[in-house]
């Protein structure tokens, strides 16, 4: 007898009492037999009450901003997949069987809903969209890919992936760290399309543009150093060998010319910005190296791992 994959509905909530239970009911119609789990995050109105009468399952994290209720909600729940979802209703439940299949299928790691494709018919706010923009543009130039969408917040996992990714980000960069971390980790991500519904009237985003923008772009940079040391740290380094050309080029120069250094305050400052410039390439190579080794441990950790996972996803086709 071929038993029913386990799929979790997680959904962080804070002050989200106009939409939650219609997000819980409306997944319930769609997956009937899933386990669905709101997870109130010190909410002042009545979200908890009102999740709880439409059935979903309560869970509460005290600490502020939806980075720790992620960590929080991937730490407690055990299932084979999981789905995450906002709990503002401006996601279709509809499109989840399109998330999880290539999940069950053992196609993807994380599929992400991508409210930017072509397909997708999404109303966003313009200042929004130039915001994903502008970081979509930077994570796709420096791990050399092709997404669409890196900010959305309905994405299904595999459970290999909910227990092995570390999370660390406490806020609305979240969704940054889990695509770039799975990129830098080698996991397969796939975008499905999806169309984004505006909020209802009454009901306000949480998101602060300026100052959660630069936790996002910070989150970048972060990963960046960490996941690709010797291009964060060589791109710096030739960047000081570069300016350190410029001044040491008018006392090579004027030394050529009168055989005296006149400016030595700017072969000092020549010479340092080109030591400096050649301390950070060696940084980054040695880094490099031991990103390297980790990332050779990490494959062979999940490669112990990848049969069981055939065999779960072979019981669940």
């Amino acid at each position: 007898m071929t038993s029913q994959p386990r799929i979790a509905i997680l959904i962080p909530c804070y002050n989200e009492e106009l939409t939650v239970g219609e997000v819980v009911r409306n997944f319930r119609a769609a997956l009937p037999g899933s386990d669905i789990w709101v997870f109130d995050n010190n909410s002042t109105d009545r979200t908890a009450e009102i999740a709880r009468d439409a059935g979903a399952r309560l869970a509460y994290e005290l600490r502020q901003g939806k980075g720790y209720v992620v960590q929080r909600m991937f730490q407690d729940i055990e299932a084979d997949v999981f789905v995450m979802v906002d709990g503002d209703g401006t996601y279709p439940a509809g499109d989840v069987h399109k998330l999880i299949e290539p999940i069950l299928l053992g196609n993807a790691d994380m599929t992400v809903g991508s409210r930017l494709t072509q397909e997708s018919k999404s109303e966003f706010r313009s200042l929004n969209r130039l915001g994903n923009y502008f970081f979509l543009r930077a994570i796709n130039f420096i791990f050399g890919v092709r997404l669409t969408d890196i900010l959305s917040g309905y994405r299904a996992f595999s459970r290999r992936f909910v227990k092995n990714i570390p999370l660390f980000g406490g806020g609305f960069e979240t969704e940054t760290e889990l695509t770039i971390k799975a990129l830098g980790r080698g996991y397969r991500i796939l975008e499905i399309p999806v169309s984004l519904k505006a909020r209802p009237e009454g009901s306000f985003s949480k998101i602060r543009i300026l100052s959660d923008g630069f936790l996002i772009l910070n989150t970048i940079l972060t990963l960046f150093r960490d996941y690709k040391p010797l291009t964060f740290f060589g791109l710096a380094g030739l960047f000081l060998i570069a300016l350190g050309f410029v001044p040491g080029t008018i006392v090579i120069v004027e030394f050529i010319k009168t055989g005296l250094v006149p400016r030595l305050p700017s072969a000092v400052l020549a010479v340092g910005l080109v030591l400096s410039g050649m301390l950070a390439i060696v940084v980054g190579l040695v880094l490099h190296t031991i990103t390297r080794r980790f990332q050779e441990l990490d494959h062979q950790l999940k490669m112990l791992g990848k049969g069981q996972d055939k065999e779960q996803s072979s019981e669940f086709r």
